[in-house]
């Protein structure tokens, strides 16, 4: 199946969205290029859009729909760390063998909305709003994209955060709804779902983050 398809099956489902496919696309593009060229996605929002971003990273660590198991010459070598571990602590299973079948392929991410110790010190001793500019600025790569999610488009920390990444020479996404916002006039793509209230906003970043994991899975597994 080619990733498009999971597109155009989007689409078909939600019709709302076809005047974005354009925008989906070029979303797509960017993680893809992301991906190709060795990086990794950094995701942000809040509330909902907290959850959200912990949710996209939960589908690309790991099979989506897909069994992603790990190469033959991966799994080699986590036979062989098995077997020496196992000489040298003397357990009695070869944890690689294990490993090895239950080991998946992951599209690395990272959800900068974890990380508790570190989001309340900066919280407590600099700018709560700048903690995911703080993160991004630590974890960032030029090769690797910033994906923020805001309902409304002008969330001050995804703003601080977009800037950091622009400063890092990261491609940029955001996710909106309504006018897309402040964000949506300096991130490099920009997908505006055609809502106007939070929930209905949220209702819509669901298929479309979901079918752009569909379709890097597609293209990598």
């Amino acid at each position: 199946m080619e990733p498009m398809t999971h597109l155009n099956t989007l689409l078909e489902r939600y019709p709302v969205l076809k005047p974005i496919k354009d925008q989906i696309e070029a979303a797509y593009e960017a993680l893809e290029t992301c991906y190709e060229n060795g990086g990794k996605l950094l995701v942000a929002g809040n509330g909902g859009s907290c959850a959200d971003a912990e949710h996209i990273v939960g589908e690309l660590m790991k099979g989506f729909i897909k069994r992603r198991p790990v190469s033959e010459g991966e799994k080699e070598e986590l036979v062989r760390q098995g077997s020496r571990m196992r000489e040298e602590t003397g357990i009695e299973e070869n944890l690689g063998e294990e490993l090895a079948c239950c080991l998946q392929g992951g599209l690395p991410a990272i959800a900068l909305t974890g990380h508790n110790g570190l989001s309340t010190a900066f919280l407590n001793d600099v700018n709560g709003e700048m903690i995911y500019a703080q993160q991004l600025w630590g974890f960032a790569k030029p090769e690797d994209v910033f994906f923020g999610i805001s309902t409304s488009g002008n969330s001050k920390n995804i703003l601080y955060a977009l800037t950091a990444a622009k400063a890092r020479g990261l491609k940029t996404i955001i996710l909106t709804g309504k006018d897309g916002g402040r964000l949506s006039k300096s991130a490099d793509v920009s997908v505006i779902v055609p809502e106007q209230e939070t929930y209905k906003i949220q209702e819509l970043h669901l298929p479309v983050y979901h079918a752009l994991c569909l379709m890097l899975e597609e293209r990598f597994f």
